[in-house]
Protein backbone atom coordinates (compact mmCIF):
# COMPACT_ATOMS: atom_id res chain seq x y z
CA UNK A 1 0.00 0.00 0.00
CA UNK A 2 3.09 2.22 0.80
CA UNK A 3 6.09 3.26 -0.93
CA UNK A 4 9.61 4.72 0.79
CA UNK A 5 9.99 1.86 3.32
CA UNK A 6 13.16 2.15 5.56
CA UNK A 7 11.78 5.60 7.35
CA UNK A 8 11.09 5.05 11.16
CA UNK A 9 7.65 5.52 10.29
CA UNK A 10 6.95 2.72 7.93
CA UNK A 11 7.24 0.16 10.49
CA UNK A 12 4.20 2.24 12.75
CA UNK A 13 2.32 2.34 9.32
CA UNK A 14 2.19 -1.06 8.55
CA UNK A 15 1.58 -2.48 12.26
CA UNK A 16 -1.62 0.23 12.06
CA UNK A 17 -2.48 -0.95 8.40
CA UNK A 18 -3.07 -4.24 9.82
CA UNK A 19 -5.42 -3.26 12.38
CA UNK A 20 -6.98 -1.13 9.99
CA UNK A 21 -7.82 -3.87 7.67
CA UNK A 22 -8.62 -6.43 10.40
CA UNK A 23 -11.53 -4.25 11.91
CA UNK A 24 -15.10 -4.99 12.18
CA UNK A 25 -16.17 -2.71 14.95
CA UNK A 26 -19.68 -0.88 13.20
CA UNK A 27 -21.92 -3.04 11.96
CA UNK A 28 -23.48 -0.89 9.98
CA UNK A 29 -20.36 0.07 8.00
CA UNK A 30 -19.31 -4.03 7.68
CA UNK A 31 -22.52 -4.60 6.06
CA UNK A 32 -22.48 -2.24 3.59
CA UNK A 33 -18.87 -2.54 2.25
CA UNK A 34 -19.42 -6.10 2.15
CA UNK A 35 -22.99 -6.06 0.08
CA UNK A 36 -21.14 -3.73 -2.28
CA UNK A 37 -18.64 -5.80 -2.47
CA UNK A 38 -21.00 -8.62 -3.06
CA UNK A 39 -23.68 -7.18 -5.43
CA UNK A 40 -21.22 -4.95 -7.49
CA UNK A 41 -21.85 -2.21 -9.72
CA UNK A 42 -22.62 -3.73 -13.53
CA UNK A 43 -19.08 -2.16 -15.24
CA UNK A 44 -16.91 -3.71 -12.26
CA UNK A 45 -19.04 -6.94 -12.53
CA UNK A 46 -16.26 -9.47 -13.36
CA UNK A 47 -13.58 -7.75 -10.59
CA UNK A 48 -13.11 -8.91 -6.64
CA UNK A 49 -13.89 -6.21 -4.82
CA UNK A 50 -11.74 -5.25 -1.55
CA UNK A 51 -14.50 -5.05 0.57
CA UNK A 52 -12.73 -4.11 3.56
CA UNK A 53 -11.34 -0.65 5.85
CA UNK A 54 -8.92 1.02 3.35
CA UNK A 55 -5.76 2.39 5.09
CA UNK A 56 -3.70 5.19 4.08
CA UNK A 57 -1.53 4.92 1.15
CA UNK A 58 1.76 7.09 0.43
CA UNK A 59 5.10 8.34 1.49
CA UNK A 60 5.98 7.75 5.42
CA UNK A 61 8.38 10.54 5.04
CA UNK A 62 5.38 12.83 3.58
CA UNK A 63 5.59 16.74 4.54
CA UNK A 64 1.85 16.79 2.77
CA UNK A 65 -0.95 14.60 4.48
CA UNK A 66 -4.72 14.65 2.01
CA UNK A 67 -7.63 13.80 4.09
CA UNK A 68 -11.15 13.08 2.56
CA UNK A 69 -13.52 11.86 4.01
CA UNK A 70 -14.29 7.95 3.96
CA UNK A 71 -13.70 5.28 0.70
CA UNK A 72 -15.93 5.59 -2.10
CA UNK A 73 -18.09 2.03 -2.22
CA UNK A 74 -17.20 1.77 -5.92
CA UNK A 75 -13.69 2.92 -5.67
CA UNK A 76 -11.16 2.36 -2.64
CA UNK A 77 -13.97 0.17 -1.15
CA UNK A 78 -13.46 -1.75 -4.61
CA UNK A 79 -9.61 -1.38 -5.06
CA UNK A 80 -8.23 -1.49 -1.69
CA UNK A 81 -6.08 1.90 -2.17
CA UNK A 82 -7.66 5.76 -1.06
CA UNK A 83 -8.64 8.03 -4.05
CA UNK A 84 -8.72 4.74 -6.64
CA UNK A 85 -10.52 3.70 -9.44
CA UNK A 86 -12.96 6.60 -9.28
CA UNK A 87 -13.73 9.86 -10.55
CA UNK A 88 -12.38 11.72 -7.77
CA UNK A 89 -8.95 10.28 -7.48
CA UNK A 90 -8.65 11.14 -11.21
CA UNK A 91 -8.83 14.63 -9.94
CA UNK A 92 -6.86 14.37 -7.02
CA UNK A 93 -4.31 11.94 -8.44
CA UNK A 94 -3.84 14.06 -11.52
CA UNK A 95 -2.97 17.14 -8.87
CA UNK A 96 -0.69 15.82 -7.13
CA UNK A 97 0.94 14.42 -10.08
CA UNK A 98 1.07 18.14 -11.60
CA UNK A 99 2.41 19.38 -8.45
CA UNK A 100 5.22 16.74 -7.78
CA UNK A 101 3.70 14.55 -5.86
CA UNK A 102 3.00 11.64 -7.26
CA UNK A 103 4.92 9.84 -10.61
CA UNK A 104 2.04 9.18 -12.46
CA UNK A 105 -1.42 11.33 -13.06
CA UNK A 106 -3.78 7.73 -13.12
CA UNK A 107 -4.90 6.19 -10.31
CA UNK A 108 -6.56 2.90 -11.77
CA UNK A 109 -6.03 -0.11 -9.55
CA UNK A 110 -3.72 -0.80 -6.52
CA UNK A 111 -1.17 -2.56 -8.70
CA UNK A 112 -1.03 0.47 -11.49
CA UNK A 113 2.45 1.50 -10.13
CA UNK A 114 1.49 4.97 -8.37
CA UNK A 115 3.75 5.84 -5.86
CA UNK A 116 3.81 9.26 -3.79
CA UNK A 117 6.80 11.07 -2.89
CA UNK A 118 6.47 13.91 0.31
CA UNK A 119 2.30 12.94 0.28
CA UNK A 120 0.13 10.78 2.03
CA UNK A 121 -3.52 10.09 1.27
CA UNK A 122 -5.91 9.13 4.55
CA UNK A 123 -9.42 9.76 5.28
CA UNK A 124 -10.77 9.99 9.26
CA UNK A 125 -13.28 7.31 8.30
CA UNK A 126 -11.68 3.81 6.79
CA UNK A 127 -14.68 2.46 5.76
CA UNK A 128 -17.06 3.45 2.62
CA UNK A 129 -20.74 4.39 4.57
CA UNK A 130 -24.16 4.28 2.73
CA UNK A 131 -24.57 7.50 1.03
CA UNK A 132 -21.03 8.76 1.72
CA UNK A 133 -22.52 9.45 4.94
CA UNK A 134 -20.43 8.51 8.16
CA UNK A 135 -22.05 8.88 11.46
CA UNK A 136 -21.29 10.24 14.47
CA UNK A 137 -20.19 7.14 15.97
CA UNK A 138 -18.54 6.02 13.14
CA UNK A 139 -16.25 8.88 13.21
CA UNK A 140 -15.61 8.09 17.27
CA UNK A 141 -14.77 4.46 16.16
CA UNK A 142 -11.95 5.37 13.95
CA UNK A 143 -10.48 8.10 15.18
CA UNK A 144 -7.85 5.98 17.18
CA UNK A 145 -6.62 4.94 13.37
CA UNK A 146 -6.96 8.24 12.21
CA UNK A 147 -4.76 10.02 15.11
CA UNK A 148 -2.41 6.83 15.39
CA UNK A 149 -1.77 7.23 11.86
CA UNK A 150 -0.95 11.44 11.88
CA UNK A 151 1.21 10.69 15.03
CA UNK A 152 3.52 8.38 12.71
CA UNK A 153 3.59 10.66 10.10
CA UNK A 154 5.52 13.19 12.52
CA UNK A 155 7.43 14.95 9.59
CA UNK A 156 4.08 16.60 8.14
CA UNK A 157 3.81 19.90 7.51
CA UNK A 158 1.14 20.91 5.49
CA UNK A 159 -2.65 19.14 5.68
CA UNK A 160 -4.85 19.34 2.99
CA UNK A 161 -8.43 18.76 3.98
CA UNK A 162 -11.13 17.74 1.50
CA UNK A 163 -14.38 19.29 2.42
CA UNK A 164 -15.93 20.56 5.70
CA UNK A 165 -16.01 17.01 7.21
CA UNK A 166 -12.07 16.55 6.30
CA UNK A 167 -11.46 19.96 7.71
CA UNK A 168 -12.78 19.41 11.09
CA UNK A 169 -11.30 16.12 12.22
CA UNK A 170 -8.14 17.89 11.24
CA UNK A 171 -9.53 20.68 13.44
CA UNK A 172 -10.55 18.12 15.99
CA UNK A 173 -7.09 16.55 15.90
CA UNK A 174 -5.09 19.20 16.94
CA UNK A 175 -7.68 20.53 19.13
CA UNK A 176 -8.36 23.76 17.60
CA UNK A 177 -10.37 26.75 19.47
CA UNK A 178 -12.43 28.03 18.24
CA UNK A 179 -13.12 25.40 15.27
CA UNK A 180 -12.71 26.91 11.78
CA UNK A 181 -15.51 27.57 9.59
CA UNK A 182 -14.62 25.71 6.26
CA UNK A 183 -14.27 27.72 3.46
CA UNK A 184 -12.65 26.52 0.09
CA UNK A 185 -8.55 28.27 0.64
CA UNK A 186 -8.82 29.02 3.88
CA UNK A 187 -5.49 29.07 5.56
CA UNK A 188 -4.88 27.98 9.30
CA UNK A 189 -1.97 27.43 11.45
CA UNK A 190 -1.52 24.16 13.65
CA UNK A 191 0.69 23.17 16.17
CA UNK A 192 3.99 22.51 15.48
CA UNK A 193 4.72 24.80 12.69
CA UNK A 194 2.29 23.21 10.72
CA UNK A 195 -0.69 24.57 8.38
CA UNK A 196 -4.03 23.58 7.27
CA UNK A 197 -5.02 24.11 4.02
CA UNK A 198 -9.63 23.64 3.36
CA UNK A 199 -10.62 22.86 -0.17
CA UNK A 200 -13.60 21.91 -1.45
CA UNK A 201 -13.91 17.85 -1.87
CA UNK A 202 -12.94 16.32 -5.29
CA UNK A 203 -16.88 14.77 -5.84
CA UNK A 204 -18.23 14.73 -8.51
CA UNK A 205 -20.94 17.14 -7.14
CA UNK A 206 -18.64 19.59 -6.72
CA UNK A 207 -16.55 19.02 -10.44
CA UNK A 208 -18.77 18.45 -12.23
CA UNK A 209 -21.00 21.72 -11.71
CA UNK A 210 -17.79 23.67 -11.74
CA UNK A 211 -17.37 24.36 -7.75
CA UNK A 212 -14.33 22.92 -8.18
CA UNK A 213 -12.21 23.24 -10.73
CA UNK A 214 -8.76 22.12 -12.14
CA UNK A 215 -7.21 25.44 -11.34
CA UNK A 216 -8.51 26.28 -8.05
CA UNK A 217 -6.93 22.25 -7.17
CA UNK A 218 -3.82 23.41 -8.60
CA UNK A 219 -4.05 26.60 -6.41
CA UNK A 220 -4.16 24.95 -3.19
CA UNK A 221 -1.59 22.03 -4.03
CA UNK A 222 0.89 24.81 -5.27
CA UNK A 223 0.70 26.64 -2.14
CA UNK A 224 0.58 23.74 -0.26
CA UNK A 225 3.95 22.21 -2.30
CA UNK A 226 5.49 26.39 -0.93
CA UNK A 227 4.38 25.54 2.54
CA UNK A 228 6.00 21.77 2.51
CA UNK A 229 9.35 22.97 1.62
Amino acid sequence: MRTGGGHPAAERLAALEADVVACRACPRLVAWREEVARTKRAAFAGEDYWGRPVPGFGDPEARLLVVGLAPAAHGANRTGRMFTGDRSGEWLYRALWRAGFANQPEATHAADGLALTGAWVTSPVKCAPPANKPTGEEFAACRGFFEAELEALAGVRVVVALGGLACGAAARHWNLRPRPRFAHGLEVALPGDRTLLCCYHVSQQNTFTGRLTEEMLDAVFDRARSLAG
